[in-house]
């Protein structure tokens, strides 16, 4: 037994299709609601049919520093404040709904944030019908006058769909007009006032180019995906009002197509736009009672309204549908509403309504991430996975991403101000989705019989009434015309009367006439039963001929759209590259012109450059010649300036022995009064006082006169002992040496650090600074310098001297007294250690010409002792 394939939705084409490398890219819309009220700020302007701009409001700007700038946005289409609903259906919805009819799917779905028209964009309201009634009111218009009996399709729940036939479809008719809770069809009853009036006659439209020889059916389901799960709104439970049950939860299965479809999910079948739209009313209904017994938002899930339609040919009489499942397509119109988009923040959820919401802004940002990666894997050539099934909405809908159908998304946005960052964020998404190109799908045409078969056979039966009326014999049982001729053509029946009972002859007459009879008319049917097979076959054949032929036509048909596409094509290349042409022929003679410039500014700097290299070849010969010029003037300079220094540096020599030969006379001075200390076996005191110094004589031999510049005169230990103020600095690091020799500051100011307050009040300032010498002892410096006041206001220090106070152990190996030496006559003579002068220079101020820099030099001088 050979299976025959199911009706198949969504419909893929068959395996041998023509590749189609065509694509479309997602068609994405812009509607702007009013503002609630004429006061409130407005974010979003409408720059053109296609362009927004948006502003960053006044406080935003505030408290980013101005940092947000105006910036413009396009869309297939933008529609703004004064966009009725009629508008918007025949710019977006009523494409989709004429692919439907013509076995296309179609995807469209609103996005926005809470608040920016989503629901009466797909809804609306009565006198004003969104896209979702205008849809099913443009598809019952369209299909009505060709739709099947009801349940002549039947779903097989596995996605596809069945064809029964008259017995089984009577008999389930009957069933349902027998069940009282199953209501009947709205035109037998009274409309709900909610869904009433929503479109008016006048704007009621339908698609062109509807097949009359096929039948159709409409089903409709209806989902909804709630923090991940999804509830079947049409499912016919019981409902019980003391403990309620929450709803059960369905699951995504895919079909041998490999179709994602909701398992379990009712598919109602319907015959009317209200029909239809009450069974969306229904499960809406349904929505706000789960809604109010869950305590939930209903902006915060995705509604789903799927429209599938059934559309089988007509068999050969165009009576009834063809039993055949492989000729059964399945079309379906996916019409979605997005919750809304939005942050946590915002919905000021708490606990279990917080986490809900996560999972709602989690399944958005699913969408935008698998949008973000279909762009990346066409512009950039990759072949990333798709997440599809991260989030319910985009695996249910997958299909159409991958070229199952046209994929629409109309963007609802708010203008007011408090919207404008998540708005920003909206159209982000927007931009990006429009980057995102799908495969357009290939027309498969239904494979029936010769067109045209509905209508003879209706002319047929409206013949046969006609004729039948006109002999005003009974309908049913009437033999046609031909027939009664045929029959009046028999021999006539013989005298039927018996003569008696004894008659043998009248019987057997009659019987023998009607055995001929019933022989012409054995013969009449077989001669009629053949010239019916044979003209039935001749008709199969010349049908087969002219589906070929049509076959035939369909296909040079395309070829010859092919070729045409591709005259226009190159006539459109053509006319670019002419357009190419007298764009480069324009550049070119522009080119040209500014050649010209450019030659003569070419011979022009051409000139100038002559001149300008004879100017310098005579600046470069002035040059030389200032050049010999200065060289000896510089020979000059420099031999009267050797002789200057020569003479200097004798003046210097001459001084410098001078001030030696005067220090070491009073050595000799000193060093006599400490011998004869030493002979009277006296202990030398050192004196205390300076009244008690002897003046050193002075010799004989007159003092020199300095030849140089003048010498600053000489001072003491210390440059503190003036009458300046000084700023005594001295960090709390410092270790207390408790030595004898202290230095002492009259008049000054101590503190710990620096600060402005205290260098106002000087002229003076020292820093104490102790450190580890190479010998691991410690050594104070003080660090001296005058205060300036600046230009500013504040005081600045100039460091102009340093003191270095060295503390020795003379217990130290290293550092012990050298013992006394002894003469070439062999008296005993001090050492340099011993020369009391030394030590002194030493301790004090550091010893005689240490190298310091200018500023920072000290010079031993010799102690004047008391007489």
């Amino acid at each position: 037994m050979i299976r025959q394939a199911k009706g198949k939705t969504p419909r893929r084409p068959p395996p041998k299709k023509p590749s189609n490398n065509q694509k479309d890219p997602v068609g994405v819309y812009c509607r702007v609601r009013p503002l609630g009220a004429d006061d409130e700020e407005c974010c979003i302007e409408v720059i053109s049919n296609t362009t927004i701009q948006l502003h960053a409001p006044d406080g935003l700007k505030a408290n980013r520093n101005g940092e947000y700038k105006e910036t413009q946005y396009s869309f297939k289409k933008v529609f703004g404040i004064k966009t009725s609903q009629r508008e918007l259906f025949e710019d977006v919805a009523k494409p989709l709904v004429e692919d439907l009819i013509h076995c296309k799917n179609g995807l469209l779905f609103t996005y926005g944030v809470t608040g920016s028209g989503k629901t009466h964009t797909m809804t609306g309201s009565p006198g004003q019908g969104g896209l979702l009634p205008r849809s099913l009111d443009m598809i019952f218009n369209s299909i009505g006058p060709y739709q099947a009996k009801r349940y002549v399709f039947k779903p097989d729940d596995k996605n596809g769909m069945e064809v029964q036939n008259q017995v089984d479809a009577l008999l389930d008719r009957q069933k349902r007009d027998s069940q009282t809770t199953v209501p009947k069809t709205p035109t037998t009853r009274r409309i709900d006032p909610e869904f009433a009036d929503m479109i008016s006659p006048e704007e009621a439209c339908k698609a062109d180019g509807v097949d009359e020889d096929s039948s159709y059916s409409v089903f409709v389901s209806y989902i909804e995906i709630y923090n991940n799960y999804i509830y079947d709104l049409l499912e016919e439970t019981p409902f019980d009002p003391i403990k309620p049950k929450p709803p059960q939860s369905k699951i995504l299965r895919e079909d041998q197509n490999h179709n994602m479809y909701v398992a379990g999910c009712t598919e109602v079948e319907v015959k009317s736009t209200e029909e239809a739209f009450e069974v969306f009313w229904r499960g809406q209904k349904k929505r706000r009672i789960a809604n109010t017994q869950l305590n939930r938002e209903s902006s915060r899930s995705h509604s789903v309204f799927i429209v599938k339609l059934a559309q089988a040919p007509l068999d050969a009489d165009g009576d009834n549908v063809l039993q055949d499942k492989n000729q059964v397509n399945v079309s379906q119109l996916c019409l979605v509403d997005l919750a809304g988009s939005e942050r946590t923040s915002r919905t000021r959820a708490e606990g279990s309504r917080l986490r809900e919401a996560g999972n709602i802004n989690q399944s958005l940002m699913t969408l935008r991430t698998c949008i973000e990666v279909l762009r990346e894997n066409q512009m950039c050539g990759t072949n990333k996975m798709v997440p599809y099934r991260d989030s319910k909405v985009t695996h249910l809908f997958k299909n159409y991403f991958d070229g199952e159908g046209k994929v629409r998304m109309v963007v609802c946005v708010n203008p007011k101000a408090d919207d404008y960052e998540e708005t920003l964020l909206v159209m982000r998404f927007a931009e990006m989705t429009q980057e995102v190109e799908v495969a357009r799908p290939v027309d498969r045409p239904i494979c029936g019989f010769a067109a045209g078969r509905r209508q003879r056979n209706q002319a047929f039966k409206e013949e046969l009434t006609r004729r039948l009326e006109e002999r005003g014999g009974p309908v049913d049982g009437e033999f046609p015309t031909v027939l009664n001729q045929l029959l009046q053509s028999f021999p006539p029946l013989p005298p039927c009367e018996i003569s008696g009972p004894n008659d043998d002859v009248t019987l057997p007459r009659l019987i023998e006439a009607l055995e001929k009879r019933h022989k012409i008319r054995q013969m009449m049917i077989e001669e009629y039963n053949k010239t019916a097979n044979m003209l039935k076959s001749v008709l199969q054949e010349q049908d087969s001929n002219i589906l070929s032929k049509e076959n035939f036509i369909q296909e040079q048909r395309g070829k010859l759209g092919e070729k045409d596409k591709m005259i226009q094509n190159q006539k459109n290349e053509i006319d670019r590259l002419e357009k190419k042409s007298k764009m480069l022929e324009y550049k070119i003679d522009i080119l040209q012109k500014t050649t010209n410039i450019y030659e003569e500014d070419k011979r022009s700097l051409q000139q100038e450059l002559e001149s300008r290299e004879q100017r310098l070849q005579r600046e470069l010969s002035e040059k030389r010649r200032m050049e010999s010029r200065m060289q000896g003037m510089v020979t000059d300079a420099k031999l009267k300036w050797e002789k200057e220094c020569e003479r200097r540096v004798n003046a210097k020599q001459l001084e410098m022995q001078n001030k030696l030969w005067v220090k070491d006379e009073k050595l000799k001075q000193l060093k006599a009064i400490v011998t004869e200390g030493k002979t009277e076996n006296r202990q030398p005191q050192r004196p205390s006082r300076e009244k008690d110094k002897v003046p050193p004589k002075r010799s004989a031999s007159p003092s020199p006169v300095p030849t140089g510049p003048p010498v600053r005169p000489l001072h003491r230990r210390s440059h503190s002992a003036g009458g300046e103020r000084w700023v005594d600095h001295k960090p709390t690091s410092n270790v207390d040496l408790d030595t004898v020799l202290q230095p002492n500051i009259p008049n000054a100011i101590k503190v710990n650090a620096p600060n402005e307050k205290a260098l106002s009040k000087c002229d003076k300032y020292v820093l104490t600074h102790q450190e580890v010498a190479s010998d691991g002892e410690i050594q104070t410096k003080l660090i001296k310098g005058e205060v300036f006041k600046t230009r500013g206001g504040g005081q600045s220090v100039q460091f102009t001297d340093i003191e270095t106070l060295k503390q020795e152990n003379p217990v130290a190996a290293s550092r012990k007294r050298r013992s006394s030496e002894t003469d070439p006559d062999g008296e005993p003579m001090d050492g340099d250690w011993t020369d009391v002068e030394t030590r002194c220079s030493v301790a004090v101020e550091m010893r005689a010409g240490s190298n310091l820099g200018p500023g920072y030099q000290h010079h031993g001088y010799p102690k004047r002792r008391k007489p």
